[in-house]
């Protein structure tokens, strides 16, 4: 479908890649892996048309439609959010204009039997016919999947575009290149300002997706879910792998040692050659053969191996001093701007060495809650923070407060202390700063290098509470293992925001979902926890009253009197449910006088014992499991019962 042929791309520096032929079939699932600047977003350029290729060509069918999500989207429309979709597909819009005036021709001309006349109902049939043929008519439908799946609102779409940030922006973007169903969907890192709830829902939609697929992303779980090859740009060439992105880490964690072993070897030999080439240089007898022996030496194609190192290394965040049993208390906590409620009514006390989960859809409020929780803004009820307790605090906007006129080394060479001191080099290079970038000054770093440097001195800072806020965010796959790593071997206790899964994963032991303005603890895992938002949708996001069906006028049907042997049947069914539903009641009210004890007891526990903890957790996640299993059965016989009552 798209043949790259002898493709090259040359810049000042020399060749980004060079001689790269590569084919794309139709339905393929391609993840375009490589490191920083190795030209990830070059190639998809080229694909894309945007960009030509220094050499060779770019081979593409005339009628195949590529649609391109770039990080650098710029979107500037007074449209609605909705009229941004709906106005998008160029053929459907020519055809529904000329339905319409063929319509309105057919209702008012009167020449029945002309030739003109029956070429328009020639025309209908034909333009109706495509219509169906490109799903015109579900076009509505798949206006507005895309977009709630995305997250936005009813009320969102009569909003005009530009009143939104440019992540939703993005998000509209994204909607309106998957409703027109492109050829080949080139999406560059398009789960970074979605939400996890709207990631999920995304990797369903594109498993799905009838054209190919190449994603560039730094999230490892999302390329696993949807992508099963891998295309790898290192050292000017394109490595291809037949596997989604784990098991392509797998098979070129083996490669890069048959490489260090054939380097090891070709070193050896090299070494050997430049030894005879010495001794014989200089003697005329041998001067041929040395000659020889140097142009073998020149046409040798030296073996590179990229150094993986990042990945191993094990950094640890310094813990300040030990806190108290619990480390913050919210009681009745809010935040209202501009009378409109963000958030009312939190109460909940975190103990020690708790690692917490904060979710739920953007604009809900996470952001807000971590401010009252640092006591940055103001608002309703009290934030309480524990005996000794040091908090660690990382803003999305952190990059912000780096001083501007520092070099990246004393940045972090003016916070950290102690033994870690001797690391910072390769605290640095974890972070992607190495050789002459450590003496860059902050203030000519890119908005994506100034947050992974404000990252980096966070883990420099001793403290027994962290509270992050999209850590994440422009880390690649290597450096959030390191993070990730760090975070699960750190004794203190943590809040993270994040919208990475796979990051996540592992890593907390609760879940803070905020739905309706206030807080639900969850104790399952984020994979559970997603399952449980895409079955139950994502409505907290605004409440909004629900429409009361009214049924329309039934005719009474006339009724045929039962038996005496039937209405001792229904006697006996009404009794055997009415007992159902007593007893249902009883346990119902039995469970949650139980959980509301066992929360205040979870409340006070002492979390760094692991085993009493696991204990605690597993007896009230089988008390939940009990109460909602006995309210699914009161419901079921109440409704029941009232079927045959009526």
């Amino acid at each position: 479908m798209v043949n790259l042929q002898q493709l090259s791309v040359f810049l000042p520096q020399g060749y980004l890649f060079k001689d790269v032929s590569l084919q794309i079939n139709p339905n393929d699932r391609i993840g375009l892996v490589g490191k920083n600047g190795a030209g990830k977003s070059t190639l998809m350029k080229l694909i894309a048309g945007w960009n030509r290729p220094s050499e060779g060509a770019v081979h593409k069918p005339k009628d195949l439609t590529v649609g391109f999500l770039t990080q650098d989207i710029e979107i500037d429309s007074n449209q609605s959010v909705y009229d941004f979709l709906k106005f998008s597909n160029e053929e459907l819009n020519t055809i529904q204009s000329r339905l319409d005036e063929i319509n309105h021709q057919l209702v008012t001309r009167t020449d029945y039997e002309s030739d003109s006349y029956l070429q328009l109902l020639d025309d209908l049939n034909l333009l109706n016919d495509r219509f169906k043929h490109i799903d015109g008519w579900k076009w509505e439908e798949k206006i507005t999947a895309a977009l709630k799946g995305l997250g936005f609102t009813d009320e969102d779409f009569s909003r005009e575009l530009n009143t939104f940030s440019g992540g939703w922006k993005m998000r509209a973007e994204l909607a309106r290149i998957l409703v027109n169903n492109p050829g080949v969907l080139l999406l560059d890192e398009p789960t970074n300002h979605l939400d996890i709830v709207s990631i999920a829902w995304l990797e369903e939609y594109l498993k799905t997706f009838p054209g190919a697929i190449i994603v560039i992303s730094h999230d490892r779980l999302f390329l696993d879910n949807v992508t099963k090859r891998t295309l790898e740009i290192s050292g000017g060439k394109i490595l291809d792998f037949p596997y989604a992105y784990s098991k392509y880490k797998e098979a070129r964690a083996e490669e890069i040692t048959r490489l260090k072993e054939a380097q090891k070897n070709q070193d050896k030999e090299i070494k050997r050659t430049e030894e005879l080439i010495d001794k014989y240089r200089a003697k005329a007898n041998k001067a041929a053969f040395a000659q020889s022996l140097i142009k073998k030496l020149e046409k040798t194609e030296r073996i590179e191996v990229e150094s993986d190192a990042v990945a191993k290394m094990k950094i640890r965040f310094p813990l300040s001093v030990q806190p108290g049993k619990w480390v913050l208390e919210l009681d009745q906590v809010g935040k209202t701007y501009d009378n409109k409620t963000i958030l009312k009514d939190i109460s909940i006390t975190v103990g020690r060495g708790e690692k917490i989960a904060l979710l739920g859809p953007n604009g809900v409020g996470k952001s807000t809650l971590l401010k009252r929780i640092m006591k940055t803004i103001e608002g309703d009820g009290e934030v309480k923070y524990g005996h000794n307790v040091t908090i660690t605090y990382f803003a999305q906007n952190q990059a912000e407060s780096l001083d501007k006129n520092k070099t990246v080394f004393e940045t972090v060479d003016e916070i950290a202390t102690g033994e870690i001191r001797k690391d910072l080099r390769s605290i640095l290079g974890a972070f992607l700063f190495s050789g002459e970038d450590i003496d860059k000054q902050v203030g000519v770093l890119s908005g994506g290098e100034r947050t992974r440097l404000a990252l980096c001195t966070l883990l420099l800072s001793p403290s027994n509470l962290l509270i992050l806020d999209e850590p994440t965010n422009h880390l690649d796959i290597q450096s959030k293992e390191v993070l990730k790593d760090a975070l699960k071997s750190y004794e203190g206790t943590f809040i993270v925001v994040s919208h990475d899964r796979e990051f996540l994963e592992g890593l907390t032991n609760r879940i803070w979902d905020i739905q309706n303005k206030t807080l639900k603890i969850h104790h399952f895992l984020v994979k559970e926890y997603l399952q449980y938002k895409l079955n139950k949708g994502t409505e907290e996001t605004v409440e909004q009253p629900q429409p009361t069906a009214v049924a329309p006028p039934v005719e009474k049907e006339e009724s045929v009197p039962l038996s005496f042997e039937e209405q001792k049947e229904l006697k006996r069914r009404k009794n055997r449910l009415q007992n159902l539903v007593k007893k249902s009641e009883e346990r119902i009210s039995e469970l949650e006088k139980e959980i509301a004890a066992l929360n205040q007891k979870m409340a006070e526990l002492d979390y760094s014992n692991a085993e009493e903890t696991e204990k605690s957790l597993s007896f009230f996640d089988s008390r939940k499991k009990e109460l909602d299993e006995t309210m699914q059965q009161w419901e079921e016989a109440l409704e029941e019962l009232s079927e045959l009552e009526g």
